[in-house]
C-alpha cells in the first residue's frame, strides 16, 4: 500500500487546498471501497449527468440522498424482516453508503426509484458572472471602452 504525502506541494501553492484534499480522499477512498452497490455515471448532455445506483430490495423510505457542499451521499438502511425465514437469502439487504464528489456548481435536479434502480439527475449551472463573455476590441486609443455584463454574448 502506498501513501502519498502532498504536504510539500501545499506549502508553495495558494488556493489549491481543495484539490489536494480531493486527491488525498481519492486515494483513501479507493482503498476502502468494497464495491458494494454497483453504480453507473453517465453524461447525458453538455451540462447534465446521471448517476444510477442498483438498490434491489430497497424502497424509497429505506434510502436517503444528501447533497452537502460538493459531496453527494447515497445511503440505504433496511430494517431486517424478522418474520421471514429464508431458505436461501441471495438478495443482499445490507446497509450501504456511497459518496460522490461533485464539481462546483453541480446540483441535484431529481431522483427517481424505478424497478430497483435509483436514478439521480445532476445539472451543472454556471453563474452568469463565470460564463465566458465576448469582449469587443476598440480602435480609438484615446477613449477606453467600458465593458458591461449586458454586452456579453
Amino acid at each position: 500500500m502506498r501513501n502519498y504525502d502532498f504536504t510539500p506541494l501545499t506549502r508553495s501553492t495558494i488556493g489549491f487546498d481543495r484539490m489536494f484534499d480531493l486527491l488525498d480522499n481519492a486515494f483513501t477512498a479507493s482503498q476502502a471501497d468494497d464495491g458494494w452497490t454497483p453504480y453507473n455515471i453517465a453524461k447525458t448532455g453538455d451540462n447534465s449527468y446521471r448517476i444510477e445506483v442498483a438498490v434491489a430490495g430497497f424502497s424509497s423510505s429505506d434510502l436517503t440522498i444528501v447533497a452537502q457542499e460538493n459531496v453527494l451521499t447515497v445511503a440505504g438502511r433496511k430494517n431486517a424482516d424478522q418474520q421471514a425465514l429464508y431458505m436461501h437469502h441471495g438478495i443482499a439487504s445490507r446497509a450501504f453508503e456511497r459518496r460522490f464528489n461533485l464539481a462546483d456548481y453541480v446540483r441535484v435536479a431529481s431522483a427517481n426509484l424505478i424497478n430497483g434502480l435509483l436514478t439521480i439527475d445532476l445539472v451543472r449551472e454556471l453563474p452568469d458572472a463565470l460564463r465566458p463573455r465576448r469582449i469587443d476590441i476598440g480602435t480609438d486609443a484615446s477613449q477606453p471602452q467600458v465593458i458591461t455584463q449586458d454586452k456579453a454574448a
